[in-house]
């Protein structure tokens, strides 16, 4: 039996006149070829699928805070032709709390570059103040022109580009357009700012906080960026980013971090600005920094006043920043302030002498009457303005609790020291070079008539330049600031 077997297998077989054993072999040689194959085509999409899933996770869920963001559908309701290039969009927005707004948005287009600058860093997490919202509704809708584009605002609340070189875009669902970008700035794709950002990597970050992370980045070609990547919950990303675009995107002043451009792919949104090489005040005011000189903290103070008069005297309709705090004042190697994150920011039309908001902020820099009533203006920032001096004089934070319930509000506090006629132990310790007297006594009341309870007493920034940059800054008695 063994022998007709092994003659079958020796038998000629049409095949070339191939014996019948090795067809046998050549076929089991090609299934198990096929099956390495197959393998291979497997293991390779499934490590392709694995690094995308990795990147996802990174960008999406990397320490986030417990208040992250969601965009969600805003509701296209008609398509109107624009003179200026693409068409406007009249939208339902249903992002926000409250009753649904009508929001009309410009779509254009422009196209993507690459770009040169420098840092934004950041550190710690701010507390926001949320107390309360008056939502108001059946407001007609203000069109105010802001430095060659406009705004369309319901008190204070929505804001749309108008002119023909800029253009805002609306999302519809996933975005109704991806290849709709803002006339203003640089467009970025996702995977532009993966690879700058080696994969949106934990040791890339520079900081986070509840508006989202921000990542240190490298361009294509050697240029380092700032990434901001806004956390997606709840429609506040949506938000942040209009805001934050509308308000810095075409202004332009040495003294605020420089806007490069952004991202809008489904539901990323992320903003690109310059590289700040050398911290933020609150690291060189809090980490015991010897070479932190009074003069470079006054260089980094007057900077950040010119930034804000800038912003409220300026500009039409005014910018009120609403989040001045040492972490959002960046420094250059030149000890030039650099005034950033306007993610809270509102805007202010002609004639308006202040909106009603929701009350946001970082706890110790909001102003009384806002935090009390709601109602912003530029008078807010001063307040917060005046908090930084202080801070930046006396290098303590603006509510500490681990000091004497006397000294807990540095505020308070200083009141009672220039009242005592003790200002001189006001001062930061770790300066090594003290400033005079009269110079103390100048910036110390600066800054009191800044943190004034009564908002109307307060200065406007132009008017604060004007005091700190003069040496003949009128003395008078300060007893009047004192019992306020």
């Amino acid at each position: 039996m063994a022998g007709d077997l092994s003659a079958k297998l020796s038998q000629k077989t049409n095949v070339f006149g191939l014996k019948l054993w090795v067809l046998i072999c050549v076929g089991v040689g090609i299934l198990f070829v096929l099956i390495l194959f197959m393998l291979s085509l497997w293991l390779i999409s499934r490590k392709k699928l694995k690094m995308l899933a990795t990147l996802d996770k990174l960008h999406s869920t990397v320490s986030i805070p417990s208040d992250s963001k969601e965009i969600k559908e805003v509701k296209v309701d008609r398509v109107l032709p624009s003179s200026g290039g693409g068409v406007i969009l009249a939208i339902t927005d249903t992002t926000g709390e409250g009753e649904p707004e009508k929001v009309l948005v410009r779509v254009g287009v422009s196209r993507k570059g690459s770009l040169s600058g420098d840092r934004r860093s950041s550190r710690g997490q701010s507390k926001e103040l949320v107390e309360h919202q008056s939502l108001l509704q059946g407001q007609e809708v203000n069109r105010i022109p802001h430095s060659g584009f406009s705004v369309e605002e319901d008190e204070g609340r929505r804001c749309t580009p108008e002119d023909g070189s800029s253009h805002l875009v609306a999302s519809s669902g996933e975005l109704a357009s991806e290849d709709a970008h803002f006339g203003w700035g640089h467009w970025f794709t996702l995977r532009d700012l993966q690879i700058a950002t080696n994969g949106f990597s934990k040791s890339n970050v520079l900081g986070e906080g509840g508006y989202g992370i921000v990542y240190k980045g490298r361009l294509a070609n050697g240029t380092m960026v700032a990434v901001k990547s806004l956390l997606n919950n709840m429609g506040q990303a949506e938000r942040e980013f209009r805001v934050e675009v509308e308000a810095i995107g075409r202004v332009r002043h040495k003294n605020l971090v420089r806007f490069l451009g952004y991202c809008m792919e489904g539901t990323h949104r992320m903003l690109v600005y310059e590289y700040v090489d050398n911290g933020n005040l609150e690291q060189w005011l809090h980490n015991s920094s010897s070479c932190f000189t009074w003069e470079n903290r006054m260089r980094v103070i007057i900077g950040t006043a010119k930034a804000l008069a800038y912003l409220h005297e300026a500009l039409e309709p005014k910018v009120v920043h609403r989040d001045i705090k040492s972490s959002n004042i960046l420094i250059d190697s030149h000890w030039n302030a650099k005034v950033s994150d306007f993610g809270l920011a509102k805007l202010l039309g002609t004639g308006k002498s202040h909106v009603t908001t929701r009350v946001m902020g970082t706890f110790g820099y909001v102003a009384p009457e806002y935090a009390s009533t709601g109602l912003l203006n530029e008078r807010s920032d001063v307040y917060s303005f005046g908090v930084l001096l202080l801070e930046t004089i006396t290098g303590r934070d603006p509510v500490d609790y681990a000091r004497p319930a006397g000294e807990v509000n540095l505020v308070d506090w200083l009141k009672v020291m220039v009242g005592n006629r003790r200002s001189e132990e006001v001062v930061d310790p770790n300066l090594n070079e003290k400033p005079s007297p009269r110079v103390l006594k100048r910036v110390l009341l600066i800054a009191l008539r800044c943190v004034d309870p009564e908002s109307e007493k307060r200065p406007k920034m132009g008017h604060v330049v004007h005091m700190l940059e003069s040496e003949d800054f009128p003395y008078r008695d300060a007893r009047a600031l004192l019992s306020s």
